[in-house]
């Protein structure tokens, strides 16, 4: 009678253990997905900002490029122009970080840090623990003392 009533037991306790596998792996895929669409909307307004902020910037640009040509050519000076080289230097930034392929290359530069510089990402006294927190949650509670 005993073995039947253990065994059950057994059965109930290992059907248990894999629905609460099977429920912290949908939890953990379900915060992946919700971490990954949060940094897609992210990296999808910083473009659209970059877009907009491209108009403003080339309106500007493009007035002070005219401006700046009609007062070289007034004063028979072309060292008028000069301003036009670091708005360009800004100007070309910008329109490839909205319209260009810099963010790709951003992305294969990072994808070439983690797979050969892997080193310079490490956190100075390695990684956080567990043992690290609580020894660090212990020195500054002030409800808990130490036996």
């Amino acid at each position: 009678m005993g073995f039947v009533f253990s065994k059950s037991v057994n059965d109930s306790l290992k059907a248990q253990q894999e629905f609460m596998l099977m429920n912290s792996r949908l939890q953990l895929e379900r915060q992946l997905l919700m971490q990954n669409q949060m940094r897609e909307r992210q990296t999808a307004m910083q473009i659209a900002w970059t877009r907009e902020f491209l108009k403003y910037f080339g309106t500007f640009f493009g007035l002070a490029v005219v401006g700046l040509t009609a007062g070289a050519i007034k004063k028979k000076n072309p060292g008028v122009l000069l301003p036009i080289v670091p708005l360009s230097f800004i100007f070309a930034y910008q329109y490839d970080m909205g319209y260009g392929t810099l963010l790709q290359r951003i992305k294969g530069e990072a994808e070439n840090i983690l797979d050969t510089q892997s080193t310079l990402l490490e956190l100075p006294k390695g990684s956080l623990t567990y043992e690290d927190l609580e020894k660090i949650r212990r020195s500054q509670s002030k409800f808990f003392m130490e036996k």
